[in-house]
């Protein structure tokens, strides 16, 4: 999973080699496919295992949304290959043939309702939906990420170029548009 991990972040999934990640996990391409029965069922699973991991280490705390933010910012700083993992599923599988969206929905779904019990409790405003206060935060969170020539023009042109200055940005952004009440 390790070796698939790396590859689909590095080629995506119509351009990775099911022969090199059995060469990289030091096994044979007839084992991987035992396992899994196509090269996207491959990636189903290490996507499915790779947003577990986002969730837990990145857990949404509805009454702390620029905190959220700030965790999944450090995340994927810190694992931009994982990021650009989640992305390939999202470019090159349609809607209709994602088969990590159980996984997917799942994780969508309980932190919908993190939100909604966050409205009901009147810690957070209710006049916004709650998916949209969800896509607004991970867009907001992983700005630098998916658009790596504005994280480059940052670092030469910002008046603090540091990363400490754009995730004290992102938080900030959460947390005018999501103030703690």
């Amino acid at each position: 999973m390790d070796s698939a991990l790396k590859e689909f972040a590095a080629h995506g999934i119509a351009g990775s080699r099911v022969d090199r990640i059995a060469k990289q996990a030091r096994t044979s391409k007839e084992r991987v496919y035992a396992y899994f029965s196509s090269k996207e069922a491959l990636y189903a699973q290490t996507a499915a295992r790779e947003l577990d991991v986002i969730m837990q280490a990145t857990a949404l705390d509805a009454a702390d949304l620029p905190g959220y933010a700030g965790r999944l910012f450090d995340y994927y700083a810190a694992h931009p290959d994982h990021f650009r993992l989640v992305s390939w599923g999202r470019l090159e599988l349609a809607p209709s043939t994602r088969i990590d969206e159980e996984s997917r929905s799942a994780a969508i779904l309980s932190k919908l309702e993190l939100l909604r019990q966050a409205q009901r409790d009147g810690v957070l405003d209710p006049t916004m939906d709650a998916v949209d206060i969800l896509a607004l935060v991970g867009q907001i969170a992983t700005t630098w990420m998916s658009q790596p020539e504005l994280a480059d023009a940052a670092a030469k042109e910002a008046i603090d170029g540091s990363i400490a200055a754009r995730r004290s940005a992102v938080m900030a952004a959460v947390e005018r548009l999501f103030p703690r009440r």
